[in-house]
């Protein structure tokens, strides 16, 4: 059941009409009485059809002011490599020591990542365990350029992907932010998105958008002008 502040926001949202990006975000800044410092996040509808392979998003993003979050990363190294990922910031690093911990759950974490050496070895003792979380080259979390990777993921490098579904969810940073940060990430996303597009999708690749924060409801954006605006955004 939603709540009393829940529903009076939703009953101020002209649902009959797409909003144009950044009036959506002040609407919500100036409306929202948030609890904590929330996030606001995108989602909508892709014109695809995730049961196809050759139909499939994924592509990540350094967006232009982060998501005000730092993930926990955990790398699979040895050697030099290990030393570099810890100088660059790495959370947990290690080899088939650190393997044996995430297969007994003893390590919590956001992001996985390997180098080209270990991946055999998580592929084969890991597979089941990391699930969705497996280093991947399609991904930007497998290689031996382990500094990059580990100080864009700090940076707040996201991964765009569609769920089983095709529908995406993207989170833009934190309502602290600010109007301008909110909407430049946000367009940032969508430009990135869009690049992202299979040659085989057909009509709109995106159908649908809603901007909202961790707890509000969602406001539809005006979609055409999403895709202009972020078509012309320079980052």
């Amino acid at each position: 059941m939603a709540s009393k502040r829940y529903s009076a926001l939703a009953e101020r949202i002209d649902h009959t009409k797409k909003y144009h990006p950044m009036e959506a975000i002040e609407f919500i800044l100036s409306n929202w009485n948030c609890k904590f410092d929330e996030m606001f996040e995108l989602h909508g509808k892709l014109s695809i059809d995730p049961t196809k392979s050759d139909q499939t998003v994924r592509t990540n993003v350094v967006l232009p002011h982060g998501i005000g979050k730092s993930p926990i990363v955990l790398v699979f190294a040895q050697g030099d490599l290990a030393d570099e990922a810890k100088k660059a910031g790495a959370d947990y690093v290690g080899g088939n020591d650190l393997i044996e911990q995430v297969k007994k759950g003893e390590v919590k974490f956001d992001v996985a990542v390997s180098t080209m050496d270990m991946m055999p070895i998580i592929g084969k003792q890991l597979g089941k365990v990391l699930g969705p979380k497996m280093p991947s080259p399609k991904a930007g979390t497998v290689g031996n350029n382990i500094k990059q990777i580990v100080e864009e993921l700090k940076k707040g490098k996201i991964q765009i992907r569609n769920d089983k579904l095709g529908n995406y969810h993207i989170p833009l940073g934190k309502v602290s932010f600010g109007k301008e940060k909110i909407y430049e990430n946000l367009l940032a996303a969508v430009k990135t998105l869009l690049k992202a597009r299979p040659s085989t999708a057909k009509g709109v690749f995106i159908e649908t958008a809603y901007i909202s924060t961790t707890m509000s409801p969602s406001i539809k954006l005006d979609n055409k002008v999403l895709i202009d605006l972020a078509d012309k955004f320079d980052f």
